[in-house]
């Protein structure tokens, strides 16, 4: 395993496009959500956010797309290149390669999503005072770690996607589709009770539910609890990835 572990590290850290990604991650998820910060203006309580929080950690939304792209190349790009094999002949426990890879890609976006939401809660503490708001204290620790968590549990979902149909650009619209296809039936949906459920199931509308700090009582799910959702859609996806991995060749 710690061969694996090597392998996979050692190919990511001297592939380019891993650290501009990563750095991507960084720099948009900070810019989209100071740019809520700075575009919410509070000058009365009908006007101001129902929720600081979840306002200050706003680029999570779009941040999570390049972490999705980050975890697909991690696995495409072999297959693209037919890296596969060599790597695949190194190591022929298949299932040791792809937890190399989830551990490998986990660890780097745990990383760069920590520096993304500690940007993005700075950005808040700097801008919103200014607006009227100020972002509460203890849920913002508790949305602060929980959003770390959210992100590399995106890495992961969309890691078991990517080895599941090894495809770039099937694997980003899959994972992508996942993410917002259960939004959008949220608004095409009539039905209270249906739009709930949706919300109780989305990997996103559940997962993003940590970054709540107001109207708990009336989230369609608890915070931790639609964190647990994700980790099961990331599970879920892994343990696909992983049989289809060893059934086929490669």
């Amino acid at each position: 395993m710690s061969r694996a572990l090597r392998a996979e590290w050692t190919k990511l850290r001297t592939v380019a496009s891993t650290g501009w990604l990563l750095l991507g991650v960084v720099l948009v998820t900070v810019a989209v959500s100071a740019g809520a910060d700075a575009a919410d203006v509070c000058t009365s309580s009908a006007g101001c956010h129902p929720d600081v929080t979840r306002l200050s950690l706003t680029g999570t939304d779009v941040g999570q797309a390049v972490v999705a792209i980050v975890a697909v190349l991690a696995v495409t790009a072999e297959y693209g290149t037919g890296m596969i094999r060599t790597t695949l002949a190194a190591v022929p426990r298949r299932t040791a390669v792809l937890a190399a890879k989830a551990a490998v890609v986990g660890g780097l976006t745990l990383a760069a999503g920590t520096v993304a939401v500690l940007g993005s809660v700075l950005a808040g503490e700097l801008i919103l005072p200014g607006h009227g708001l100020t972002p509460p204290g203890g849920p913002m620790l508790r949305a602060a770690l929980g959003t770390v968590l959210y992100l590399t549990l995106i890495a992961l979902l969309s890691l078991g996607v990517a080895t599941a149909v090894r495809d770039s650009a099937v694997a980003v619209g899959v994972v992508l589709g996942l993410l917002y296809i259960f939004p959008i039936l949220g608004l095409v949906v009539s039905s209270p009770p249906w739009q709930r459920h949706l919300q109780q199931l989305g990997p996103m509308t559940a997962g993003l539910e940590i970054q709540a700090s107001a109207g708990l009582r009336h989230l369609p799910i608890g915070p931790w609890a639609g964190l647990g959702v994700l980790a099961a859609w990331a599970a879920a996806a892994l343990l696909g990835g992983g049989l289809l991995l060893c059934l086929r060749d490669a």
